[in-house]
């Protein structure tokens, strides 16, 4: 009895869905806005240019991300309540049907009959609109989509990965800055990958190279572009 009431399994894909947006959001974030700086930097602008390029990519990005997503979420949700009103309308006008479509999603999963019947009868005596949906179309009021949270979430998470390379542009004085952005922006990818699978339940070390392959094509590519435009504006 004791083992009943404390057993526990921790799970990771409960995490797969905040996980993913605070690690795309950081990651979108610190490779834009780290490759945008690197791109300044080789061109050989001016210190206060690279930090003015910084600070409005970090604005942009974030309110790029935070409308991207609101308008993305706020779809799912009018799209589950366009979902729910006609599951609700359907168990006003047939109740007899919904209850008997309920009653094969239980035997379909292994229930006899009769017992599925008595099963979907008492759910839908207690809560029939949230068992529908939960159970048709996969709706739960836990996950329930919420736009502004999730605007909001991928701001922040975007703003906390722009930051350190937007940062380092305004503390850095003299000569070496492109180095340095590459190299404080390849690490912080690196950690990022690596406890993002950490997190998920991986060993953490090809998340870190995953980032790094992709944050190193966007160095070399905004490097490239900044060394050329130098060049030929000089």
């Amino acid at each position: 009895m004791h083992d009943l009431h404390h057993h526990h399994e921790p799970h990771r894909s409960q995490h797969s869905g905040w996980l993913r947006a605070a690690v795309l959001g950081a990651n979108d974030g610190l490779i834009s806005t780290g490759s945008l700086l690197l791109g300044m930097a080789t061109a050989h602008a001016a210190p206060a240019t690279i930090l003015l390029s910084g600070v409005a990519g970090l604005a942009a990005g974030a309110l790029s991300m935070a409308a991207g997503e609101y308008v993305s979420v706020r779809s799912q949700v009018d799209a589950e309540e366009a979902d729910a009103r006609i599951e609700a309308r359907a168990l006003r006008e047939h109740p007899e049907a919904e209850l008997n479509e309920l009653t094969q999603i239980y035997v379909n999963r292994g229930l006899d009959r009769a017992l599925a019947r008595q099963v979907a009868e008492q759910l839908t005596d207690h809560d029939d609109l949230g068992n529908h949906l939960r159970e048709e179309l996969g709706i739960h009021d836990l996950q329930r989509a919420k736009p502004v949270q999730a605007a909001l979430a991928s701001a922040l998470a975007f703003t906390s990965g722009a930051l350190p390379p937007v940062l380092l542009a305004w503390l850095w004085r003299g000569h070496g800055l492109a180095i340095a952005i590459v190299v404080s922006t390849l690490v912080l990818l690196a950690v990022l990958g690596y406890v993002a699978e950490r997190v998920a339940g991986g060993g953490g070390l090809r998340g870190a190279w995953r980032v790094l392959l992709w944050g190193s094509v966007a160095q070399a590519a905004t490097a490239l572009i900044g060394y050329a435009f130098g060049v030929s504006v000089g």
